[in-house]
């Protein structure tokens, strides 16, 4: 008889209104979170990186039409704002650029000149999986 009284109090607990939510007024007791997106870059500066992205993609398509095979991989943005001077980058563009038959010279002139309002991005810190302590025995 007191185990029915015991689940009575437990049963009533569990279906009263203000129990029915739990700390920070979300269902099931479950803690509500924040949707809370911390931004580190300046979201200009990554808007002028993407449209520099876009514009090498629609440029190299163009100097490669018909031969995409040949075209380059990749063009790292970064890697050119690494380079000391403008002629190291006009180097580097004109390696990754050794394949086109058509003039580059034009691409390769406003390729140095979008380079000049961006700023390389620092990556972001790789944890080591020494710090990682989810994967340590206990």
């Amino acid at each position: 008889m007191a185990a029915q009284r015991l689940g009575k109090r437990v049963l009533n607990k569990l279906q009263s209104p203000s129990r029915a939510r739990g700390p920070g007024g979300s269902p099931g007791g479950l803690q509500k979170r924040h949707a809370r997106v911390t931004v580190k870059y300046d979201r200009r500066e990554l808007q002028r990186r993407l449209d520099v992205e876009k514009w090498i993609d629609g440029r190299l398509e163009e100097l490669y039409r018909g031969r995409e095979a040949d075209m380059p991989d990749e063009v790292n943005i970064d890697e050119l704002l690494e380079l000391e001077s403008e002629e190291d980058r006009t180097r580097k563009i004109q390696g990754l650029l050794t394949s086109c038959t058509n003039p580059t010279e034009d691409f390769v002139q406003e390729l140095l000149a979008k380079l000049r309002g961006l700023h390389k991005q620092p990556g972001l810190p790789q944890p080591s999986p020494s710090d990682d302590s989810s994967l340590s025995p206990r």
